[in-house]
């Protein structure tokens, strides 16, 4: 009896969740997706006339258990600087234009292979449109241990991982941008801005500024930056109130018995302020919430390739932590009439952080080339979100595997 009344309340509890979320969504606002290993993800969407494609209320329900998991209440492009090297025009799109509105582009099928086409109304004098699309996409090995010692004498664990995936296109100019967001069956969360379309035919310059395209040396296309800022309001667990720690690693300058001896130390945040990269550093936003294991629920940054645009102190830092105000929308030229900071630099101002906003900037300097000419092929820039004791194992671990978790074999007294 007790094991029913169990299943029944964790079965109602999931019918309760699932329907707050479908109602806040709205109609055709709910993407609600089981991947191939059992993992599923739901969320909201929405079409901003600024920031384009708007995720809200994203949770994750592993393999095996009742009820989604909060992780973000949303998550946004929120700037995209794009300053030219000559000095002849710089361009602030997500706030001059808008990834949204007219800017956002229809999906064709033949642009969304094996998934799902999803429609909105974007506007007064617009019909509905196919914007979003939605699908599953494998992505390799998820993971592989072949158990036993060295020679790998015992069984083999594979399993292949696949990702929910949404797009949206939005043309601004000469440049289409493909706004990518990536759920993983892991619970993993990366995001990236691809860039493809043509190099504008009026950005030329001198060989200083920028690359020959084209025959000889005649014609140089101007060498740009494109500065974006995403913004990820968090809510891990469902029960808001997270911290935001710092961890740096360094060699203590002492040499254990075959290797030199780093130490890894943790620097809490507790007011706002602003990042940069160094070796071996990185953070993550943790909630008081608990797994199973008794630790605390957090999502690590993880940072790739990114260049800083070290002119404006909002594309200086890569990355802020600031305290929600629902009128910072936008890293820069913020024009909200309820907040008085424009820009992210005003922001951050030291105030206490009792419900911390991710402010993320990557910066990516393009160098044309030849083969930019034409069509001009993707480049990325985007980073990742990676769970950190979100579940006390892997979401994908099988059940024959459970038994490692700790040390095993570990003396009882």
């Amino acid at each position: 009896m007790i094991l029913v009344a169990s299943t029944l309340t964790a079965s109602t509890a999931q019918a309760s969740k699932e329907k707050d979320r479908a109602e806040y969504c709205g109609s055709n606002g709910l993407v609600n997706e089981k991947l191939h290993n059992g993992t599923r993800w739901t969320m909201c969407w929405r079409v901003d006339a600024k920031t384009g494609l708007v995720l809200e209320k994203i949770a994750v329900q592993a393999p095996g258990e009742t009820v989604p998991t909060t992780v973000i209440d949303s998550a946004a492009l929120a700037q995209l600087n794009v300053p030219y090297d000559s000095g002849a025009n710089e361009w602030n799109d997500i706030t001059s234009y808008g990834f949204g509105d007219r800017y956002m582009q229809p999906m064709t099928k033949e642009e969304c292979p094996g998934g799902k086409v999803y429609g909105q109304w974007l506007g007064t004098g617009q019909d509905t449109k196919s914007v979003l699309c939605v699908s599953e996409e494998e992505t390799g090995f998820a993971y592989r241990a072949k158990t036993g010692n060295t020679t790998g004498t015992g069984p083999l664990y594979t399993k292949q991982g696949h990702d929910l995936v949404l797009r949206t296109i939005s043309k601004i100019d000469w440049y289409e941008y493909v706004t990518e967001w990536r759920f993983a069956d892991d619970g993993t969360i990366s995001t990236a801005l691809g860039a493809t379309g043509d190099l504008a035919p009026s950005d030329y310059t001198t060989a200083d500024y920028g690359w020959p395209i084209g025959t000889n040396l005649a014609d140089f296309s101007t060498n740009h930056y494109h500065s974006a800022f995403w913004k990820i309001n968090w809510n891990i667990g469902g029960a808001g109130n997270e911290a935001v720690e710092q961890y740096d690693t360094a060699p203590t300058g002492e040499v254990g018995r075959r290797a030199a001896i780093l130490r890894t130390t943790k620097t809490d945040i507790p007011v706002e302020g602003s990042f940069n990269t160094a070796n071996r550093r990185w953070w993550r936003v943790v909630s008081p919430t608990l797994n199973k294991d008794g630790h605390k629920r957090s999502y690590e940054l993880e940072l790739g390739a990114s260049d800083a645009y070290e002119v404006h102190p909002e594309t200086a830092p890569d990355v802020s932590f600031t305290q929600y105000r629902a009128c910072e929308k936008f890293a820069s030229f913020n024009q909200d009439p309820e907040c008085t900071a424009t820009s992210l630099p005003e922001y951050v101002n030291g105030e206490s952080m009792t419900d911390p906003v991710m402010w993320v900037r990557v910066g990516f300097h393009h160098i044309p080339r030849d083969e930019d000419q034409s069509p001009m092929p993707f480049h990325w820039q985007g980073f990742t979100l990676v769970p950190r004791d979100f579940t006390a194992q892997n979401m994908l671990t099988p059940d024959t595997r459970r038994y490692v978790n700790g040390r095993v074999g570990r003396p009882t007294s």
